[in-house]
């Protein structure tokens, strides 16, 4: 045999090898393996599938950003205040509302007295409402206030005695 006679044995074969496999007539892939370096694979930039850059849910990039830089827990302190009814119940959320959450310390100021006292008998069944419904170690400690008086002093000076009161009588 001649070496044409090689080369179009050749040829054929790769024609029909390509033909097997699907490729369209035309593209052999010859041309773009030797430009690349011997890689048959093209590289792909985008196409049908998911991919980083395609756009994500909100809700998905706000839970990875909140895991990136550590806010679970200023987090779920939030939930604490914004779900206070959902946790504990109405009717104690009638009387009692939260003032602070901190190092798991939750302060809760009462609207009476008596409530007061309520909240402090049922401080173990509020904190495993609030573990059930936030998370454990969010809220550790429950801390009850009576309500506020108000207050007499004004500025930065204070003579002591009764002060204004002592002339209502």
């Amino acid at each position: 045999m001649r070496g044409s006679d090689l080369a179009k044995a050749a040829l054929e074969a790769a024609k029909a090898q390509a033909k097997a496999r699907g490729v369209p007539k035309g593209r052999s892939g010859s041309k773009s393996t030797a430009r690349s370096g011997g890689s048959r694979r093209r590289r792909r930039w985008s196409g049908p599938g998911a991919d980083d850059r395609d756009p994500q849910p909100l809700g998905r990039l706000a839970s990875r950003i909140v895991a990136d830089r550590g806010w679970q827990g200023q987090l779920a302190g939030g939930h604490v205040f914004s779900r206070w009814a959902a946790l504990v119940g109405d009717e104690v959320a009638e009387h009692a509302k939260p003032i602070t959450l901190q190092d798991g310390e939750l302060t809760v100021q009462a609207s009476s007295t008596a409530w007061a006292t309520q909240l402090r008998l049922l401080q173990r069944q509020l904190l495993t409402k609030i573990a059930a419904g936030v998370g454990n170690n969010v809220v550790r400690r429950l801390k009850v206030q009576g309500p506020a008086a108000p207050s007499w002093r004004y500025g930065p000076r204070h003579a002591p005695g009764r002060g204004p009161r002592d002339t209502y009588g």
